[in-house]
C-alpha cells in the first residue's frame, strides 16, 4: 500500500489541476429566479434593499415577520397576547399570493388604524381586489430590447428603467376620484401601476412591479433613486418586513439556502476537488481494510510439569521404602474428594456411609464397601508393605474408574 501511495496522489492532483483548467473554461450560470428572498444575495433576491431598509430607518424597529398576517397582527393588536401594539408600515415585497382572506382582513384593519400597507407584486389576492375595487391586467413587451420605462406623477422623484421585463402589470380599474395615482409604467404605451388608497386612519400603496426592489436592478447604474423614491412614501414608523412566503417556500427549495459548503459547491474546480477526496478516501479505506499482518513470532507454551513432579515426589517415596507416608497420603487425599465431590462426612466410616457414597458414585456396593473394608484394616495395621500400598491404589483406582 506504500508503494501505490504516491502513484494515488499523482492521480489526484492530477483530476484537480484538470477540474481547475474545466473552471478557466467553464460559463457560470446565473440563477434569475425571482424569489424576493430578503436573504438571497442572487439577482433577483432583495438582500440589498432589506439592508438598507435598516439604513434609511436606523431611528426605528424593522420587524421582520414569518407568519402570517392574521396571526401576527391579531397577537400584536390592543387586545391582542403580543410583546407589543403593531404600529406603523407592514411592507410586502412580491410573493404575495400566499395572503388568506383573514390575512387580508387583518392587513386592511390595520391599515385603518392609522398605519400603511405597501405591497408591490404582479397580482394581490382576490379579497384585496374586491375589497378596494381594482383590477390588474397584464401587456405584453413589444419592444425589442424588453425594456419598460418607470416614472412617478412627482417629476421632483427618480424615473428608472426595468429591463428583462417580457410584460408589464398595471391597474385597469380602480376608483379614479378617491384613489391617487403615484406612478407609471410604459412599453408602448402609459399605464398606471402605482396608486395611493386612503383607507380609514390609515394609507394602502399597491405598486406592480416588485423587480425594482431586486438586487440586479439596485445595482445597475443609479436606479436604487427610483426605489429610494417609493419607500420615500412610508412614513417616518416601525417597520414590519413580511418573509412568511419566502420562510414557507424554503422548505420545497424553491429560495436560495444558505450552507458553508454552498458556495465551494458552486464552483466547478473545488466540487471536482471536493468529490475526488471522498472518492479517494473511501477507496483509500477500502483497500486499507484488508491491511498485511506483522509476523507474529511462535511463543512457546509453557509445559505442565505438575505430572513430573508429583512422579518425581512419587518416587523418592517410593525408593526410600516409605509406604506409610505414601498410604496415609492416599487416603487423606481419597477422603478430601470423597468430601469434597460427594459432600459426605468421612468421620465415621459405617455401613450408612457406605450406601451413600456407592449411591452418589454410582458404583456397586460391594466395590465400596471393599474399598473402605480395606482402608479401615490397613489403618489398623503399625507396619506396612509394599502390597499393601499396590493393593490400596488397585482399590481407588477401581472407584476412579
Amino acid at each position: 500500500m506504500k508503494k501505490g501511495l504516491p502513484i494515488l496522489l499523482i492521480i489526484v492532483a492530477l483530476i484537480i489541476a484538470g477540474a481547475f483548467s474545466l473552471d478557466i473554461r467553464r460559463t457560470k450560470t446565473i440563477d434569475w429566479e425571482e424569489s424576493f428572498d430578503e436573504k438571497s444575495s442572487k439577482p433577483y433576491g432583495i438582500s440589498i434593499f432589506y439592508k438598507e431598509l435598516a439604513e434609511v430607518f436606523e431611528d426605528y424597529k424593522i420587524r421582520t415577520n414569518y407568519h402570517q398576517p392574521s396571526s401576527y397582527l391579531s397577537a400584536n393588536s390592543e387586545d391582542g397576547y403580543g410583546e407589543h401594539v403593531a404600529k406603523g408600515s407592514y411592507v410586502i415585497i412580491g410573493n404575495s399570493d400566499y395572503l388568506t382572506d383573514y390575512s387580508v382582513d387583518e392587513l386592511i384593519k390595520f391599515a385603518s388604524n392609522g398605519n400603511t400597507l405597501f405591497i408591490s407584486d404582479y397580482y394581490f389576492a382576490e379579497k384585496i381586489h374586491d375589497t378596494l375595487g381594482i383590477n390588474v391586467s397584464y401587456v405584453e413587451n413589444l419592444s425589442k430590447d424588453s425594456i419598460s420605462e418607470l416614472s412617478f406623477i412627482n417629476k421632483s422623484l427618480n424615473d428608472t428603467k426595468i429591463d428583462k421585463n417580457e410584460g408589464d402589470n398595471y391597474f385597469s380599474r380602480f376608483d379614479s376620484i378617491n384613489y391617487t395615482i403615484l406612478g407609471h409604467t410604459k412599453t408602448n404605451e402609459k399605464r398606471v401601476n402605482f396608486i395611493h388608497v386612503p383607507f380609514g386612519d390609515g394609507s394602502i400603496y399597491l405598486h406592480l412591479q416588485p423587480k425594482a426592489f431586486t438586487n440586479y436592478h439596485i445595482l445597475k447604474e443609479d436606479r436604487y433613486k427610483y426605489v429610494e423614491s417609493l419607500i420615500s412614501f412610508l412614513p417616518n414608523e416601525d417597520i414590519y418586513f413580511d418573509s412568511y412566503s419566502k420562510y414557507q417556500t424554503a422548505y420545497d427549495g424553491d429560495v436560495e439556502q444558505e450552507s458553508n459548503l454552498g458556495w465551494f459547491l458552486d464552483q466547478l474546480a473545488f466540487r471536482w476537488a471536493w468529490y475526488t477526496a471522498i472518492i479517494f478516501g473511501i477507496l483509500f479505506m477500502i483497500f486499507n481494510a484488508k491491511r498485511r499482518q506483522r509476523i507474529i513470532k511462535i511463543i512457546t507454551p509453557l509445559q505442565n510439569t505438575t505430572v513430573a513432579f508429583v512422579k518425581t515426589i512419587s518416587n523418592l517415596y517410593f525408593e526410600t521404602k516409605d509406604y506409610k507416608n505414601l498410604i496415609d497420603k492416599k487416603i487423606t487425599y481419597f477422603f478430601e474428594k470423597v468430601r469434597t465431590e460427594y459432600n459426605l462426612n468421612t468421620e465415621v466410616l459405617n455401613d450408612e456411609f457406605i450406601t451413600k457414597l456407592a449411591a452418589k458414585a454410582g458404583k456397586k456396593k460391594e466395590d465400596v464397601k471393599a474399598l473402605i473394608n480395606y482402608i479401615k484394616l490397613i489403618q489398623s495395621k503399625r507396619e506396612y508393605y509394599e502390597d499393601n500400598l499396590v493393593k490400596l491404589n488397585k482399590y481407588i483406582e477401581n472407584f476412579y474408574a
